[in-house]
């Protein structure tokens, strides 16, 4: 049986969300049917506004709403420090941690062939700019463990090895997170948490 067009239509759009299939789709468009119409209208008028509200910063290049972000703004913080991380939600993860006291630089990305991500994609340039202002002591490669990230962080080290050889180049340790057993830990994760290993 086929739903009403309005339905279909809104279970076509939620189906285009990463990891929503049409099932789930459906799910959410009949919760959303059984809220009240004036929750529905607030949920509306915020998707609406998303992208009219929302604009880069332009020191660390991560979302706001307006002017810089609090890490930008804070003065406290370490300016020889520079992370560099994939995208705001890496960001965010990093800075909910509550130990690092540096400065962002969001790539907007990593370097991924297949689909079309390219070096010249990416925030790059911005990296540079901050580089040659002289203050950065230390870029911490803040990217994923896996292939795009790999290749993105190998990209990075030559790039600033060659322009800035004084610049110390970090990646953020790998290995066991916390609560798994090593029994079921994959080869790559153990070897890395060997290589990465710390003395205490």
């Amino acid at each position: 049986m086929k739903y009403p067009k309005s339905i279909e239509n809104l279970i076509r759009h939620f189906s285009t969300l990463p990891t929503v299939g049409p099932k789930t789709a459906e799910r959410y468009v009949f919760y959303l049917l059984s809220r009240p119409a004036e929750e529905l209208k607030n949920f509306g008028e915020a998707v609406a506004s998303l992208k009219s509200n929302i604009s880069a910063c332009p020191g660390c290049l991560t979302l706001v709403e307006s002017g810089g972000c609090p890490v930008c703004s804070d003065a406290k913080r370490d300016p020889s420090e520079l992370c560099v991380v994939a995208n705001p939600r890496d960001l965010a993860a990093i800075e909910n941690a509550k130990n690092y006291q540096g400065y962002y630089l969001v790539l907007g990305g990593e370097i991924n062939a297949i689909e079309g991500v390219r070096p010249d994609s990416l925030n790059i340039n911005e990296l540079l700019k901050k580089l040659k202002s002289g203050r950065i002591k230390e870029v911490i490669l803040g990217l994923n463990p896996t292939m795009e990230g790999e290749t993105t962080a190998m990209y990075l080290s030559r790039l600033i090895k060659n322009s800035f050889p004084d610049i110390k180049i970090t990646r953020l340790a790998r290995g066991l997170p916390m609560g798994a057993d090593i029994e079921y830990a994959d080869e790559m994760t153990l070897s890395n948490s060997l290589k990465y290993r710390s003395e205490i």
